[in-house]
């Protein structure tokens, strides 16, 4: 019989969530700056459900650092107030799910 508990212990360490975070918010970040130069060259963008995908999947930290670093997507309110509003929802979901378990 497969140890379901364990092997979730095993994949959800401290160092693979880390890794994880880390690499989906340099995609975010990414993204933020291929739309942004894709803009001023007139070609193909990526979408802005595609964009919002990566943050609400934990590219928030990267995809804020590259809206306004790159100055992208700064005059719409769907990404100046919904980047950070996912964010802060998805720490507030962090805590309650460190302190619940």
């Amino acid at each position: 019989m497969i140890d379901y508990n364990g092997l979730l212990q095993e994949i959800f360490t401290f160092k693979n969530i880390a890794i994880y975070l880390l690499i989906i918010n340099i995609m975010a970040f990414l993204g933020m700056w291929w739309d942004k130069r894709s803009a001023k060259k007139g070609d193909w963008r990526i979408s802005e459900k595609g964009l919002f995908t990566v943050v609400l999947l934990g590219g928030g930290i990267g995809g804020i650092l590259g809206m306004y670093i790159f100055r992208h997507k700064t005059k719409k309110p769907i990404f100046y107030i919904g980047f950070p509003t996912i964010l802060i929802a998805e720490i507030v979901l962090a805590i309650y799910l460190i302190i619940k378990y």
